[in-house]
This record gives structure tokens, sequence and C-alpha cells, in this order.
């Protein structure tokens, strides 16, 4: 069975805190987010890193540059 790429977006996402990234890891820092992208990003950091409502420009596997390096996960 095959999922639609917009089943695939409604899955959920979560931050992942990680100590080390690999040198040819493309990061995003959180400044370069959408006001929207930064305020799923921000309530997941304070929360429980689960990401409520998945935005389009989060993508799993992604790192985002914070206090600490996250990673973009799916769950």
């Amino acid at each position: 069975m095959n999922m639609a790429a917009s089943e695939l977006r409604r899955r959920s996402l979560a931050l992942e805190r990680v100590d080390s990234i690999p040198a040819n890891t493309t990061v995003r820092h959180v400044d370069q987010l959408d006001s929207e992208t930064f305020g799923a990003f921000y309530d997941a950091v304070t929360g429980d890193h689960r990401i409520a409502d998945p935005t389009p420009d989060l993508e799993p596997g992604e790192v985002i540059v914070f206090t600490d390096y996250y990673r973009v996960e799916r769950e």
C-alpha cells in the first residue's frame, strides 16, 4: 500500500537533541525559520519535544541549532 505525500506529512515529528553532527550535515539556525515554524519548534523544545502541528518547513533528518543541536525525527 502506498501512502500519498500528504499522508506522510501528517505523521508526527519530534525533536531529538544531538551532541554532535557529521561535518557534512546542513544545519539551519533557528533565526532562519519563519514565525509559524519557529513557534512549533519552540513549543517542542520547551515541551515534550513533539511537534504538534508539523509544518511544511521542517523535514525529518534536518538539524536545527538553537541552544543545542536538534534533529527533526519522524515518530
